[in-house]
């Protein structure tokens, strides 16, 4: 009879018609995530290799993981690590990858952090973008790289981790991932549940669900099981009895003809197994003990130590001949889990413990033929809890080895659990529930690390320094998860500190208080805060104590507000100590804090190198998509754009998640108003649903919305839209967060522009100027009230507020040019785009004053600098300036047709836009007289009798086209008091 993996694949048509279409989308760069759920025994795994054979045929490179049944904790992992090493077995490829990242090194070698791995959360991060930057490497174009995870619904807490990671993050990688799971499997608490439902409404996802087969392919598959067609009377029992299982009903096809067919699978199964020679059974006991699958060698061992007859491998030929186990790359699997489980099932508790001991007694002779998992599961299972106790240990410190930080705390758990039974080995609990509780944080269990943190100090007796530090440990958890809670829990940790405790407890503790005030408002909080992290800092450096001094240093520096040198001097500083420490985190931290520092000084071109410097390490360490590798990303484009670089922004090496993208294309919007992207508005828009999320969108989306609306012409919008994100800011924010400098003083431009409109037709602007009194009076309150920590108003704030002084000024009718000259002024510090902004209003304020000459220097630096930038709404208007001005500015010419002279054509522009006549004097700057004028020039060179022929003619003869100003939106340009100027 042929065996199931060799009989020729029939039918699925349409399941293998959709992986090769997803494979086919991977070859050409649109990598698939593709979720296959089916019952068990209806035929994934035979799918998955046919398809896999398809596959490679065609030039592909096709690499499976299996997940095994190890309970909850398992292997961390394992299907990955699996699939990592025959990917690194077939090609040196990987091996860049693997030296760039040490971390993914670890999970082929098991080994510690040597080598540069760093065994912080940044490890984690680099692990998983080290496995993302190898499946990317592994396939091409040609070669496309398929990716097998089997049997999810076993799959280790980390591996559901890192598939999450990956569903989120592949972006033009030529893969395909493939997971299968077990639905009969998932019962409603099963923690593969809630991934799944996560991953399903990823674009990248796909769906697929495996029935059983239907008559006509049961037929046919019934005729490649027997190498014949098989009578419809004997499909259709089939049929009935299997229900379209493929396993089953092979099962069943192989029982043979003639005799009462089981109604049951574990009936055929006990059938096949009972056919069996007894020592060929008895060898299926021995490795259903150890589940789905068992190492060769560690079955052989213990076949050996229960003293069975019969020689192993000739047994084994047997077992694989009777379908009964296949031999895959060194382990010996059962044909199919369900036969594993109807075999290990059919025991008798007193036929398991017997082997339990012998696998016990084999792993603990020969600990590398299995894992400590292992040996802790078969010593519970043997009743020996010491040694339970002992392996649960040993096999957490290897989790914690390859990153794995939910498995590490699972065996720490169980060590705990086991203590409580057992006084052998002895165990410092108060030290396990530490480091369990150091676990549950770095794999997001907040809520579980601090209870196991409490129990920590609850456990601890006769060492007041240990409790202090614990506790202080305690208070880093608090932060996030009962920040109420967090600061009196710091303060009993110093007060329980005493006097005499070790350097590394001292400072340590002190670091962290300094730490958790930080995040505490009020000025005695950083008062105190800065006063521990000196003091920790100074032990740390006379200790020899990297880690702490990095993370004393970089809260320091947060607080030294009126000492951006020292503060940049200590960032560097602790940025190189926690790299000497290969704390990964700490060291990002830092870089990103010493280029908001220089940044908020003014130091624009120090900070946007520090960036380059410190994006190349995160990219090179793979944590270019980490907590501060994102906001270091972040920063970065926000400094390009503020010395003038409005370039779109290119994508970022390696992929993040679809909310991180979201977090740049938040930023990317500063330079696409400047540019004049059409869409701009619309795209800030679609931030609103992340208003209420964080505050950063409303901020950064709704005031470039308000720029952009007030620029097309919408000011009224500009304002509303101003409002909008002020109101929401104070209500969720502060009430003098320093951001609503800038939401002020766009607020007071578009109410500026409104006020301009109202007085040229002669409505009342008095509820506008009111209005924008009351938002100039918050701002300089800001000012003043939302100091960062009491430090001076930066030289960002300094501008925006002279700014907001301008506009306001411009509300009034005004229009200082010393005003302007401030402000433009104030943006010389490096903020290229703005200062141009507020140039060209310079100039205009001159010009309404009447120094032509000084006007005319201010607009040609204004529009030399937005032509350099290509800022073109802002060069559009300066040059538009230009030609109402009559002032001398390179490009200001604008080429008309011999008919009419430039100045009739900027007029006859302006009357089919339906101004007066006094609104044109002021528009361009001529007096009532003149432009009666020229309006009369133009109907005579026309030909024709009234403003409203003139506009027709011209519209059929494209002079309008020819003559139509350029505008930034808003309201025509007047002199002081709405007078005209000649």
């Amino acid at each position: 009879m042929p065996h199931l993996m060799s009989t020729p694949f029939v039918a699925r048509e349409a399941p293998v018609a959709r992986l090769l279409a997803a494979l086919g989308d991977a070859a050409r760069g649109q990598p698939t995530v593709v979720l296959l759920g089916a019952d068990a025994g209806v035929g994934k795994t035979r799918l998955l290799r046919h398809v896999g054979d398809l596959a490679t045929a065609t030039g592909a490179i096709a690499v499976t993981g299996n997940c095994v049944d190890l309970g909850e904790v398992g292997l961390p992992y394992l299907p990955f690590a699996e699939a990592m090493a025959e990917l690194a077995s077939t090609s040196t490829a990987l091996e860049p990858v693997l030296d760039a990242r040490p971390a993914l090194a670890r999970l082929l070698t098991g080994a510690g952090a040597e080598g540069g791995a760093p065994a912080d959360d940044g490890g984690r991060h680099q692990l998983f973008d080290g496995v993302l930057a190898a499946l990317g490497t592994a396939g091409s174009a040609t070669h496309p790289l398929v990716l097998v995870i089997e049997d999810a619904q076993w799959a280790d807490s980390s591996t559901r981790d890192l598939l999450r990671f990956l569903a989120t993050r592949l972006r033009d990688e030529h893969t395909l991932v493939v997971v299968s799971y077990r639905t009969d499997d998932l019962h409603r608490r099963h923690p593969l549940r809630p991934l799944l439902a996560e991953l399903w409404r990823n674009p990248r996802v796909e769906r697929l669900e495996l029935p059983p087969f239907t008559g006509d392919e049961l037929r046919r598959f019934a005729a490649v099981v027997r190498g014949e067609p098989v009578p419809e009377e004997r499909v259709q029992e089939v049929m009935a009895r299997s229900e379209g299982n493929a396993y089953f009903a092979q099962e069943l096809l192989e029982a043979g003809a003639g005799a009462d067919l089981p109604w049951t699978l574990a009936e055929v199964l006990h059938a096949r197994l009972e056919r069996l020679d007894a020592q060929v059974l008895r060898l299926a006991r021995v490795a259903a003990v150890a589940g789905r699958r068992v190492g060769e060698g560690l079955l052989r061992a213990v076949w050996a130590a229960t003293g069975a007859e019969g020689a192993f491998d000739d047994l084994v030929r047997d077992a694989v001949a009777a379908h009964v186990l296949t031999d895959r790359a060194g382990w010996l699997e059962f044909r199919h889990a369900l036969l594993a489980e109807v075999v290990e099932a059919d025991m008798l508790p007193g036929e398991r413990l017997p082997l339990h001991r012998a696998y016990l007694q084999v792993l603990r002779s020969d600990p590398g033929l299995g894992s400590a998992a292992q040996l802790a599961e078969h010593a519970r299972q043997a009743g020996d809890l010491a040694t339970a106790a002992r392996a649960a240990a040993q096999a957490a410190d290897e989790a914690a080895a390859v990153l794995a930080p939910a498995e590490e705390l699972g065996h720490l758990e169980e060590v705990l659990r086991l203590a409580d039974l057992t006084d052998d080995p002895p165990v410092d609990r108060a030290a396990v529930a530490d480091r369990a509780a150091r676990a549950a944080h770095r794999c997001g269990r907040t809520d579980r690390a601090v209870a196991l943190g409490r129990a920590a100090i609850e456990l601890t007796t006769g060492s007041p320094a240990r409790r202090a530090r614990l506790r202080a440990q305690l208070a880093t958890y608090l932060i996030a998860a009962d920040p109420v809670a967090a600061p009196p829990e710091a303060d009993r940790a110093l007060a329980e500190l005493p006097a005499d405790a070790a350097p590394l407890d001292t400072a340590w503790t002190l670091a962290t208080h300094a730490r958790v005030m930080l995040n505490v408002e009020g000025a005695d909080h950083d008062a105190v805060a800065e006063s521990n992290a000196r003091r920790a800092l100074e032990i740390a450096q006379a200790a020899d104590l990297p880690a702490v001094e990095a993370d004393a240093a970089a809260t320091l520096a947060v607080l030294m507000v009126d000492d951006a040198d020292r503060a940049a001097q200590l960032l560097t500083t602790a940025a190189r100590r926690a790299r000497d420490a290969g704390d990964l985190t700490t060291e990002q931290r830092c870089v990103y804090n010493l280029a908001t520092t220089h940044y908020y000084a003014g130091r624009l071109d120090v900070a946007a190198q520090t960036l380059v410097d410190g994006l190349a390490r995160a990219r090179s360490a793979g944590l270019l998509w980490s907590e501060f590798g994102l906001s270091q990303q972040f920063f970065d484009r926000l400094v390009r754009f503020v010395i003038g670089d409005l370039s779109p922004a290119g994508a970022a090496g390696g992929a993040g998640s679809a909310a991180q993208a979201r977090a740049l294309a938040l930023v990317d919007l500063y330079a696409a108003v400047a540019r004049g992207d059409e869409d701009v508005v619309e795209r800030a828009a679609g931030f609103d649903d992340l208003w209420e999320l964080d505050g950063q969108f409303a901020l950064i989306a709704g005031g470039v919305r308000a720029d952009a609306l007030t620029r097309a012409g919408r000011p009224q919008d500009g304002v509303d839209e101003a409002e909008r994100a002020l109101q929401h800011l104070w209500r969720t924010w502060d009430d003098y967060f320093l951001g609503g400098i800038w939401l002020v003083a766009l607020a007071l431009a578009a109410l500026a522009d409104l006020a301009a409109a109202g007085r040229a037709s002669g409505a009342d602007v008095s509820g506008a100027v009111e209005h924008g009194g009351r938002l100039l009076a918050r701002a300089r309150a800001t000012a003043e009230r939302g100091r960062p920590r009491g430090g001076p108003l930066g030289p960002e704030g300094v501008a925006w507020l002279a700014r907001a002084v301008a506009e306001h000024g411009r509300l009034l009718g005004t229009d200082d040019p010393e005003l302007w000259r401030a402000a433009t002024e104030a943006f010389g510090y490096g903020y290229r785009y703005e200062e141009a902004r507020s140039r060209r209003r310079w100039a205009q304020a001159l010009l309404e004053a009447g120094e032509r000459e000084a006007a005319q220097h201010q607009l040609r630096l204004a529009t030399q600098a937005a032509d350099l930038m290509g800022a073109r709404p802002l060069h559009a208007a300066c040059l538009d300036l230009a030609r109402r001005g009559r002032l001398d500015v390179p490009g200001a010419r604008r080429p008309t047709l011999d008919l009419l002279t430039a100045r009739e054509a900027e007029v006859l522009a302006l009357v089919a836009e339906g101004l007066s006549n006094r609104q044109i004097g002021e528009r361009l700057f001529i007096s009532l007289k003149t432009v009666s004028v020229h309006v009369s020039n133009v109907l005579a060179k026309l030909g024709v009798g009234s403003r409203t022929e003139a506009v027709a003619v011209a519209h059929r003869r494209g002079l309008l086209d020819a003559a139509a100003p350029a505008s930034m939106g808003g309201a025509p340009a007047r002199g002081p008091g709405g007078r005209a100027l000649a």
